[in-house]
């Protein structure tokens, strides 16, 4: 067993490639700007600790509460969407992410900043996923906020994740110390909010996290907080027969669940191998009829986007790229957000969808 994992964390090493990480300079406050900029305000929950009282960097530890912060980012004017354009010495507005401002928040202050910034506006909450450090989760909502160019207030719930590829069992030690963090954020946001008002967005290990939340807020009586979260998991790294037995407890949502899957992704092949072959529910192939049945069943809406590129080939992240087709996304929902449960092919080479999604069938068309 010893071996095999070894085996399977070698292969995802090589898979990953040899990447530089941003580090905390990434985070050094810079007080140039760039023509035709545009700037996005983050707020953060993080179960991470300080690295110093005053410093607005985080480390792998786990902090005995919640800390808060805000920082405004500025995406340069050549972005490229899908991408973070990240600062190869110090941050340059013209070419990468910078952050031109950010504050120490306490949780009084956090509340009252995003209900002001959220007022008659979605708030989006992401949960980042395994092996990711604090910058790299921070400029990821960044990306996908400034790409789904809609208005919202966006909020990332960062854990403490060791940032490390042999870092799996203390990153998933370290979701399971954080649902109690993660439901208090929730109830915090979704405190008289109209229904489905907060979109809660989670990826690979992240949903993990996620739905072990939801699974608490069910258990706890918390319906008031269920009610207000529409909720999207983005290639989960969950255990098939884990999900079906929170789902059992959970039940249906207002609006069904969505599911981002891809049958080829390669980081899920590794958890899995991990897990002793268990399969992913981000892996699941939804040209099995059982499939689409057991979703229609769990009301869940799980959509294919192997269509869509990934960053390497991993093929973990292809969800950043659905940020930018948000517009057409809403549009095909409609303005009631109609969401129908099913399995779906998301078909959108090119990223440019020229038909409105066929919700009634199975496929999602685009050209």
């Amino acid at each position: 067993m010893k071996s095999s994992i070894i085996l399977a964390l070698c292969l995802a090493v090589g898979l990953a490639g040899c990447v530089t990480r941003p580090g905390p300079e990434a985070l050094q406050e810079v007080r140039a700007s760039a023509p035709d900029a545009r700037f996005v305000t983050v707020y953060v929950a993080t179960t991470r600790e300080r690295e110093t009282p005053g410093a607005n960097v985080f480390t792998s530890n786990r902090a005995p509460e919640l800390n808060y912060a805000e920082f405004t980012i500025s995406i340069p004017p050549g972005h490229e969407p899908g991408k973070v354009e990240w600062p190869k010495e110090r941050p340059n507005p013209a070419k990468s992410f910078a952050i031109v401002r950010q504050d120490i928040l306490d949780r009084k202050t956090f509340e009252g900043r995003v209900k002001a910034r959220g007022n008659g506006s979605r708030t989006g909450v992401f949960v980042h996923g395994f092996n990711q450090n604090f910058q790299e989760a921070l400029f990821r909502l960044a990306q996908i906020t400034a790409d789904a160019n809609v208005e919202g207030t966006p909020v990332l719930f960062a854990w403490p994740s060791e940032a490390h590829i042999t870092g799996y069992v203390a990153d998933k030690d370290a979701v399971t110390a954080s649902r109690d963090s993660l439901a208090g954020l929730l109830a915090d946001l979704t405190k008289g909010r109209p229904a489905g008002d907060v979109t809660l967005v989670a990826h690979s290990m992240g949903s993990w996290l996620t739905v072990e939340t939801l699974r608490q807020l069910r258990l706890t009586g918390r319906d008031d907080v269920l009610n207000r979260l529409d909720v999207i998991l983005a290639a989960p790294d969950i255990d098939v027969d884990v999900f079906r037995t929170q789902m059992e407890v959970i039940g249906s949502l207002r609006r069904p669940m969505t599911i981002l899957v891809s049958s080829d992704d390669r980081a899920l092949s590794v958890s899995s191998r991990i897990a002793g072959k268990r399969p992913r529910l981000g892996a699941l192939d939804i040209n099995d009829p059982r499939i689409e049945a057991a979703a229609r069943e769990a009301n869940v809406q799980i959509i294919d986007i192997s269509a869509l590129d990934a960053s390497n080939a991993l093929n973990h992240d292809r969800y950043v790229n659905v940020a930018k087709l948000y517009p057409q996304i809403a549009q095909a929902e409609g303005p009631e957000g109609v969401r129908r449960a099913g399995a779906f092919v998301f078909n959108a080479i090119g990223f440019t969808l020229s038909a409105p999604f066929n919700l009634a069938g199975r496929a999602i068309s685009g050209e």
